[in-house]
C-alpha cells in the first residue's frame, strides 16, 4: 500500500475508557446515568454533531457550545495525563515510518485534544495529513474524512489501507474502494462479527503486526 490511515480513539489510543469516565462524570453532575447505548450512538459523529444530540436528546438547557467546552477541558487533560497507545502501535508507526510509507490520521476528535495529545505521545511529526470530521463537516458515517486524508496523501483511495474500530468508519470506508484493516476495542465488541465480514483484515492489537 501507497498510504496508511489511522483512526485515534480505540485504535491507536486505549482512550475509549476515558470517554466513559467523561461520560459518567458529566451526566451525574445532571443527575442524570449515562445510558447504556449513548456511547455508541455517538461514536461516529463530529464534536459538534454529539453535543447537539446530547441535548436534544436529554433536553438540557446548555448551549452546544458550553457542553462541547466542558467535554474538552475534562478530554484535555485526561489525554495528555491518562492516555496511552494500544498494544503493539508505536512499534507499528515506526516500522512503517522506517518503510518512508505515507501517513495520515482521520478522526472524530476535535483538534483541541488530538494536537496536544500526538504531541504528547511524540508522533505528531511523522503524519503527513491530520484530517478531522471538522474539516469535513460530517461523521465517519460518510466517507468524507477517509477522502480528504487520501486527497492531502496525493493518493487515491484505493491506494489506501485505513485502521479503525467502529463499524460505521468500516462501512464507509469499504464504498470509496478504501481497504480496511478493523482493529477490535472493546467499545465495538457488539459489532465485532459484522466489522470482521466487512473488513479486509481484523486485528486484535498492533503486537499481530510488528
Amino acid at each position: 500500500m501507497q498510504a496508511y490511515i489511522f483512526d485515534l480513539d480505540g485504535t491507536l489510543f486505549d482512550s475509549m475508557g476515558v470517554w466513559r469516565k467523561i461520560d459518567d462524570n458529566f451526566f451525574g453532575k445532571r443527575g442524570l446515568v449515562c445510558p447504556e447505548d449513548y456511547a455508541s450512538a455517538i461514536l461516529p459523529m463530529p464534536f459538534d454533531e454529539s453535543s447537539r444530540y446530547t441535548i436534544e436528546r436529554f433536553g438540557l438547557s446548555e448551549t452546544p457550545e458550553e457542553v462541547q467546552q466542558e467535554w474538552l477541558d475534562l478530554a484535555i487533560h485526561a489525554y495528555t495525563t491518562e492516555v496511552d497507545f494500544k498494544p503493539g502501535a508505536k512499534d507499528y508507526l515506526g516500522s512503517l515510518l522506517a518503510k518512508g510509507v505515507k501517513l495520515a490520521v482521520a478522526t472524530s476528535l476535535p483538534k483541541e485534544i488530538m494536537i496536544p495529545t500526538l504531541h504528547k505521545h511524540g508522533i505528531y511529526h511523522i503524519f503527513h495529513a491530520i484530517c478531522t470530521a471538522q474539516d469535513v463537516g460530517c461523521g465517519k458515517n460518510k466517507p468524507d474524512v477517509f477522502i480528504l486524508a487520501a486527497k492531502e496523501l496525493g493518493v487515491t483511495p484505493e491506494d489506501c489501507l485505513l485502521y479503525d474500530d467502529i463499524l460505521p468508519a468500516v462501512r464507509s470506508a469499504k464504498s470509496i474502494g478504501m481497504k480496511v484493516c478493523a482493529v477490535y476495542d472493546e467499545t465495538s465488541a457488539d459489532n465485532w462479527d459484522e466489522i470482521q465480514k466487512i473488513a479486509d483484515c481484523t486485528i486484535m492489537d498492533f503486537k499481530e503486526l510488528v
